[in-house]
């Protein structure tokens, strides 16, 4: 006797899954046959084993490559154990090497490559563990893997634009803080001991800059280091907890010029997750799930588990979408149009494709709207304290006169 996991479809459309102890898969078709479900998807589940502990960094550049070798060698008729034996060999990272050395083991001792892949959750996410185990289910693996290379592409292009947008700013905003201090630490302290050798009353502006010299270069600038070392330690804790990360995850969506480039970075991600799941004959509860665990943000994922239980329920897809605070009417619609022809993956993926030229743009304006801004700032900045430090001189070359 053996459990076996199920997934299938009742008289009524209802997408249902579960589990069943029984001796063959004949035996499982026949029970669910009792209970009037059609199985679409009927795999023997794996027995516990022990999860890979390959620590060296893979990045996803990596998994793309293996994939679509992969689906070329599957494509060419190459039997599975043969295609991974020479693929571990010569995959450039290591880690990534043994990883696949080990699934050919496992698949060589009885396992399907779903389940083989299942025990290196490090190494594949269980988006690629259940659209792999479709594919296998359908006889289309290497279709499915393409497809699964093209998604892990457009996922890495989409995380690169969103670091381009956050990174400019940051490494610009820290330049100019350190241009200051620098100015405040050496140049500030040389024209205080200068006009404190000439006597008299300093310019407001000048006591002010120096007042703030003197602040940074004693304990005041210890103070301000390590407050914020404490506020940055404080957020990376807080944010580690459930609620932190939700509380963090709604503050960021709220933000006024961030808030809505994120909030197109998840419509894009969702849509493009469920398109690819949908498309690939993933059950739909199981790619909601899927999708709201790969996410990213905890409120975008509540709102994606709140979508399955009302599927659960028995509504169509686009009624809780709807309800759904983080996503666009233009969503809610095209989800209808294509629940209502039959195409609801075709849509995802002209709506992640949409919003993939929306975070594009937003990332270009971002760019262009926080240079100007950042250069004001640090102008108007550097320029105060020059202004302040010659104030002094200008007064002395008029007594002089």
């Amino acid at each position: 006797m053996a459990v076996y996991q199920w997934s299938g479809k009742t008289s009524r459309g209802i997408v249902e899954s579960g589990e069943v102890t029984a001796a063959t898969k004949e035996e499982v078709i026949a029970i669910l046959g009792k209970r009037k479900i059609v199985p679409t998807i009927i795999a023997e589940k794996p027995k516990k084993a022990v999860i890979s502990r390959f620590r060296g960094k893979i990045k996803d550049k990596d998994i793309v490559v293996f994939t679509r070798q992969f689906a070329t060698m599957i494509n060419a008729g190459l039997p599975l154990v043969q295609a991974l034996e020479i693929l571990s060999t010569q995959v450039e990272n290591k880690t990534l090497g043994k990883a696949i050395a080990q699934i050919k083991t496992d698949v060589e001792s009885g396992l399907t490559y779903a389940d083989a892949l299942k025990k290196h959750p490090r190494v594949f996410s269980e988006l690629y563990v259940n659209m792999v185990s479709a594919g296998e289910a359908g006889g289309v693996l290497d279709t499915i893997l393409n497809r699964l290379a093209a998604y892990i592409e457009k996922a890495m292009k989409l995380k690169k634009k969103v670091k381009g947008a956050m990174v400019y700013p940051a490494v610009v905003s820290t330049i100019a803080v350190m241009v200051i201090v620098i100015i405040m630490l050496f140049v500030v302290p040389t024209f205080s001991k200068m006009f404190t050798q000439l006597g008299g009353t300093l310019p407001l502006p000048t006591r002010m800059i120096i007042g703030i010299s003197n602040f940074i270069a004693g304990i005041g600038g210890l103070l301000i280091l390590a407050s914020i070392i404490a506020v940055i330690v404080f957020i990376i804790q807080f944010r580690r907890t459930e609620k932190g990360k939700k509380i963090i995850d709604t503050m960021l969506l709220k933000l006024p010029i961030f808030g809505p480039l994120l909030n197109k970075v998840s419509v894009a991600k969702f849509t493009r997750t469920l398109g690819t799941l949908v498309s690939s004959g993933v059950p739909i509860l199981d790619c909601l799930e899927i999708t709201a665990k790969t996410s990213g943000n905890k409120v975008v994922e509540y709102s994606i588990l709140d979508i399955r239980k009302e599927v659960v329920g028995g509504k169509t897809l686009a009624d809780p979408i709807k309800k759904a605070k983080v996503f666009p009417p233009m969503v809610t619609h095209m989800v209808a149009v294509g629940e209502s022809t039959g195409a609801l993956d075709t849509m995802l993926s002209k709506i992640a494709d949409f919003y993939d030229d929306e975070v594009d743009a937003a990332v270009s304006n971002l760019t262009a709207m926080m240079e100007p801004m950042l250069m004001v700032f640090l102008g108007t900045t550097v320029g105060f304290i020059v202004v302040a430090m010659y104030l002094p001189i200008f007064k002395l070359i008029t007594l002089i006169k």
